[in-house]
């Protein structure tokens, strides 16, 4: 396996974070990383993404850092120059899977149905996120469509939370989740970053739950 999927997988849940200034980017890391879910996703769904990106990488070297809802190849490039090591997009965008595998960035595409993941095996990749999860099925379905195609992992995301989360990654097909119940943009943006601290806290307590054999 890519060696950041492999640290997706031992990390568990993906953090997907909504950052609307980049000043914010700094004290939520630090709350994450003392949190122990040192690993971030976030969304290149405002302005501040890519700033947020380039500031998270410096000061915390040691960080997974990932950019979401990547929608285009200048996207692509934005991101991977502010510095993130993977692209995660919500649905499987041929133009944008090719030109992240032919320039070796890794990608977890959105796949909501077989044809989905049939497309992501023909480029080659071996981890997709499954978009909306409990919307599109929830565990159930993942575990349905799985069947088929036994090299693929999954990472689910999209109404995931403390109460799910367990079931999701007690399968073995599960990747890791991706979550925001402990970076909600209200705690965000209100400053409360021990609160965010303490609820990383608790989801890594559910992963090592999960996955105690």
């Amino acid at each position: 396996m890519n060696k950041i999927l492999k640290q997706i997988e031992e990390t568990g849940i993906v953090p997907v974070v909504v950052l609307n200034d980049a000043k914010d980017a700094e004290p939520l890391a630090q709350a994450l990383c003392d949190g122990g879910l040192p690993c971030a996703e976030v969304t290149f769904r405002t302005d501040a993404a890519e700033e947020s990106i380039g500031i998270m990488t410096e000061k915390f070297p040691d960080m997974l850092i990932g950019a979401g809802t990547v929608l285009t190849t200048e996207q692509v490039d934005r991101a991977v120059a502010a510095g993130a090591e993977f692209i995660v997009s919500p649905g499987l965008n041929p133009k944008v899977v090719k030109y992240c595998v032919d320039k070796g960035i890794l990608i977890i595409p959105g796949c909501a149905n077989p044809s989905d993941v049939e497309q992501a095996i023909e480029y080659g990749l071996e981890a997709v996120k499954f978009f909306p999860a409990e919307q599109a099925g929830g565990l159930a379905y993942i575990k349905a469509i799985a069947a088929p195609y036994v090299s693929m992992k999954f990472m689910p995301t999209g109404g995931i939370n403390p109460d799910n989360v367990k079931a999701y990654l007690a399968y073995d097909r599960i990747l890791a989740c991706g979550g925001s119940w402990m970076v909600k943009s209200g705690f965000i943006n209100a400053g409360e970053f021990d609160k965010i601290k303490a609820m990383v806290e608790e989801a890594v307590e559910i992963v090592k739950e999960s996955r105690r054999k």
